[in-house]
């Protein structure tokens, strides 16, 4: 990755009175983490607002002071209902789950030392889809007794599963070897996709209509009850991806310069993983399959403020925030009353994005 070798320290300079001051690439990188939070702020704002039913920011304030037991919700009326019990989950779990899968997309190009890189790629995406789709063809009963919650229950048990089988095959000698795991992880996708055309070929009608709107993804089924544990789950390991920053940034210089600054390469290798597989299953027990996500927007980020994983990473979790809202707005307002699945909005914008990279990178010959 262009740029990698200033990526291990601190972007600090010596001015002339001494005093160690940050680097021009420094200080744009602290500018674009908060210009990114006040977009997410702002799609925030908009996604709680904009819908069918429009909501001003008076109501919006009465509405949050009735959630947080500052006045009576009871008394505010049918607009405050549905900004707590609509609205706010569906935004939350949107942010949260944007945040989550560009963290872990930033993490796993920091891993593989490759801009490319994408959380699909250890099989964490395809075992919950699998999971999940097992629960809607084969009936709820493989998970007797969770009710409403088999489904996203099995999807995230799914991409633990997977994930951890590719964690193992990829061990060798008590280390991640990489090319295994991408070859791993190329197996278990075909395998899973191989298995969800099956179940899909077995499906009737109902089962095929709620499978393809799943496995697109959504968040128009949010709601606290169903959703929370997800969001959790998501935000606590965005928040522990976020301490991966400095590790990162030695590893790449390459394993061996990062071993000799003092990084133990196999344990981080083993957090960047677990930390993927949990805040992606999150996402996609809660939302289904959001592609491109993961890939798009850490390296926008990483094209506007180099290769730092110290404003890579928490910039990748709010401009990812920010856009996974901007598309669940465009999927619940473009064809209103009914709603485009997520992975149609977030396809649309990536894939024009993947080509435009692929037509730049195409004269350096190397996308590493």
């Amino acid at each position: 990755m262009n740029g990698a070798g200033t990526a291990g320290a601190p972007a600090l300079a010596a001015g002339s009175d001494g005093a160690v001051r940050p680097t021009a690439r420094e200080r744009r990188g602290r500018r674009l983490v908060w210009a990114a939070a006040v977009l997410a702020i702002l799609a925030l704002l908009l996604g709680v607002m904009i819908g069918p039913v429009r909501l001003g920011v008076g109501d919006v304030v009465r509405g949050l002071a009735g959630a947080l037991a500052l006045a009576d919700a009871s008394e505010l009326g049918f607009k405050a209902q549905v900004l707590q019990s609509v609205r706010l989950p569906r935004v939350v779990l949107a942010a949260a789950a944007g945040a989550a899968l560009s963290v872990s997309g930033a993490v796993m190009q920091g891993m593989f030392r490759n801009p490319l890189a994408d959380p699909g790629l250890i099989g964490v995406s395809a075992g919950g889809a699998l999971a999940a789709v097992a629960v809607i063809v084969l009936g709820p009963g493989l998970l007797a007794g969770f009710g409403g919650l088999a489904l996203p229950i099995a999807a995230f048990l799914g991409s633990l599963l997977t994930t951890g089988l590719i964690y193992r095959v990829s061990l060798f000698d008590g280390r991640v070897v990489i090319p295994t795991m991408l070859l791993s992880g190329v197996a278990a996708n075909a395998l899973a996709g191989a298995m969800i055309g099956y179940l899909t070929f077995l499906s009737d009608e109902q089962q095929l209509r709620l499978l393809t709107f799943w496995t697109l993804g959504s968040v128009g089924a949010a709601s606290w009850q169903s959703s929370l544990p997800a969001i959790i789950v998501m935000l606590v390991a965005t928040m522990l991806a976020l301490r991966l920053a400095r590790p990162l940034n030695a590893l790449l210089l390459g394993e061996d310069a990062a071993m000799h600054l003092g990084v133990e390469v196999a344990t981080l290798k083993r957090r960047c993983v677990v930390l993927t597989a949990l805040a992606v299953g999150a996402a996609v027990s809660a939302c289904g399959i959001v592609g491109f996500l993961g890939l798009v927007t850490p390296h926008l980020v990483r094209l506007l403020t180099g290769p730092d994983h110290r404003f890579v990473l928490p910039a990748s979790a709010l401009v990812g925030a920010a856009l996974m809202l901007a598309a669940d707005l465009i999927a619940r307002t473009t064809v209103s009353p009914a709603e485009l699945p997520l992975g149609v909005v977030t396809a649309l914008v990536g894939a024009p994005f993947l080509f435009w990279l692929l037509q730049r990178r195409r004269g350096a010959g190397s996308f590493a």
